[in-house]
């Protein structure tokens, strides 16, 4: 056991400023995480979060054959996948079929486009994210993606939090409903690119889906539960990561362990709270 979180290892790792830059791109990623996954959760959205962070596999893989940057290919995929979803599946009964059929269409590209491409490992990297090989560009291209996720938040968060709670009665209201879910549609694509280029595909919804999810267990208030998000999604993701150093284990394994283990808790408090009030 005191191999398994040897500290001297963890702390020379820490000063090493490829794990630095890894750092700061998991606390932007989870600062998105914790600012959208309560709205994803409100709007039922979890299973567009995964069709989303698939397809942008598809972006990055096509961009590998293109010979141009994964990482503009991934947001390229992502933003058109969530944008389909967001136009076709503005209905939510609808919604789930909709991404059915097109995540199945994208991922037949997918594998077209490794095939063609000939290096299958790539496709498994994407799957399971590279956040030790960030870099100052991806960095860069997740600080810019976290900049621009908030300011337009910040414009359209009242009528985006109305029209998710209550959608009907916005659009009663003039609300415009369905032009906000494709720019809800469009944020959420762009999380979910940067997501795909740091912990992988597979494990996106651990920090865009789990820390919503387990502050709505805790409270009702948007600003408190928003608040709990973000700070859930930044233990599981720094933890994560700091965590996964000594023993020299993938990352994801640490990052969905906590947040799985922070909704257990949340979910415990939140039923027993609700015994007592009964």
């Amino acid at each position: 056991m005191g191999s398994f979180f040897d500290l001297a290892t963890t702390g020379d790792l820490l000063g090493r400023d490829f794990v630095q830059q890894a750092i700061v791109a998991l606390a932007l990623l989870g600062l998105l995480g914790g600012l959208l996954s309560p709205l994803i959760v409100t709007r039922q959205m979890s299973f567009a979060v995964h069709g989303v962070s698939e397809l942008s596999v598809t972006g990055a893989a096509a961009a590998l054959l293109a010979g141009i940057s994964v990482n503009v290919g991934g947001v390229i995929g992502a933003v058109v996948a969530a944008l389909t979803f967001g136009i076709l599946g503005n209905r939510a009964r609808e919604r789930d079929s909709v991404i059915g059929v097109v995540m199945a269409f994208g991922l037949g590209l997918a594998v077209l486009f490794l095939a063609l491409y000939g290096n299958a490992s790539k496709g498994f990297a994407m799957l399971t994210g590279q956040v030790v090989s960030v870099g100052l560009s991806g960095l860069t291209a997740i600080a810019i993606t976290t900049v621009a996720v908030i300011a337009v938040l910040a414009v359209i968060y009242r009528p985006l939090l109305f029209a998710s709670v209550d959608p009907r009665v916005a659009l009663a209201n003039g609300v415009p409903t369905k032009a906000l879910s494709i720019v809800f549609a469009v944020l959420m694509g762009l999380a979910c690119a940067q997501g795909v280029q740091i912990i992988g595909a597979l494990l996106v919804m651990s920090l865009l889906i789990t820390p919503g999810a387990a502050a709505m267990r805790l409270s009702s208030n948007p600003t408190t539960v928003t608040l709990l998000a973000i700070a859930f999604a930044e233990l599981a993701a720094v933890g994560g990561l700091i965590l996964s150093l000594a023993p020299g284990l993938p990352v994801s394994v640490f990052v969905t362990t906590i947040s799985f283990v922070i909704y257990l808790v949340c979910r415990f408090i939140g039923r027993s709270r609700e015994r007592t009030r009964a």
